[in-house]
């Protein structure tokens, strides 16, 4: 039986998508001149069903996105999903007033089908995290995967991909007709607790040595938010000795655990303030940089930068 042919969608002028498979999707970018800009707002751990969750700053970069002409990669735990029937974390004063219906999760994915809809032309992807993960195998439902089919159905007829707790967004970009170049991009929801010393930076080094190819490296879960850059030095075809950067970026929450600092699991457990917001991915294109006698760094003409956008 043939294969069906990938389905290319325009999302914007010189800008169309692929969802090559469940946890890896293409971005096509044409016609790339010098000056050109493509920004991405990268989030996760939004949390957004929870009492707790700062929803006016969820817009507020919503909004922004809109106004930049941005798009919205999410890599994880979007819903807090915590206050169902059999899941033992659950608290009555954690649960909103509006969800307090026997089917919780239908309501919590009809709810933010509803804030995230008018939107839905800026979202890329929506990925998994343990929250969305926990939830599956508990209760046989898919709270993720339904809202991104709602989303991409009537009314709000997006092109939101359901990702993977880890996958690949790769951007590439044609900047003449024998010229192209890639930004590859590896994003994971993210494991363990972080630790309150490192705040997970220590998982750069680990990540680096099996993620080789990868330009960006996104990770959330921790709810922490930094940016490390990692220089390389790489070898060419020819022969010649260079270095390049690979970015690792740690993406916060939206979600204030802490509050006052009263009480509370995390605060019980000892677990410190955490910033909320989410990361801009810049993409840009200027003329390059080759490697010389003189200057080893090869930059290529898209330019990479990561900016922390926390509050």
């Amino acid at each position: 039986m043939k294969k069906k042919p990938l389905e290319k969608v325009e999302i914007g002028k010189n800008l169309s998508v692929i969802h090559n498979s469940g946890n890896v999707m293409t971005l096509y970018a044409e016609n790339v001149y010098v000056g050109w800009e493509l920004t991405l707002l990268l989030t996760s751990d939004r949390h957004h069903d929870s009492v707790h969750c700062d929803r006016d700053l969820e817009l507020k970069h919503l909004e922004e996105a809109k106004k930049r002409n941005a798009y919205v990669i999410d890599v994880g735990d979007l819903f807090d999903a915590m206050q169902g029937k059999y899941d033992p974390r659950r608290t009555y004063d954690d649960l909103r007033p509006e969800y307090k219906k026997t089917n919780y999760l239908d309501k919590i994915v009809e709810d933010a089908a509803k804030f995230y809809g008018p939107y839905v032309d800026r979202i890329l992807m929506m990925g998994r995290g343990n929250h969305d993960v926990s939830v599956l195998k508990n209760t046989g439902t898919d709270p993720l995967g339904n809202l991104v089919h709602r989303l991409n159905t009537y009314p709000w007829m997006g092109h939101v991909q359901a990702g993977g707790y880890g996958g690949w967004v790769r951007v590439l970009c044609t900047i003449s007709d024998t010229q192209r170049e890639s930004v590859l991009i590896k994003y994971f929801h993210g494991a363990g607790g972080g630790g309150p010393v490192t705040r997970g930076v220590i998982q750069t080094n680990r990540q680096a040595v099996y993620l080789p190819d990868a330009d960006v490296v996104v990770n959330g879960h921790t709810h922490d938010a930094w940016y490390v850059p990692i220089e390389r030095e790489r070898l060419t075809n020819q022969g010649v000795v260079i270095t390049d950067i690979q970015h690792h970026v740690r993406t916060p929450t939206y979600n204030d655990d802490y509050r006052d600092g009263s009480g509370g699991w995390f605060v019980e457990t000892g677990k410190a303030p955490r910033p909320r917001g989410g990361v801009w991915l810049r993409l840009s294109c200027d003329q390059g940089t080759p490697p010389s006698a003189t200057a080893r760094r090869v930059r290529q003409h898209i330019k990479i930068e990561p900016i922390l956008a926390i509050e």
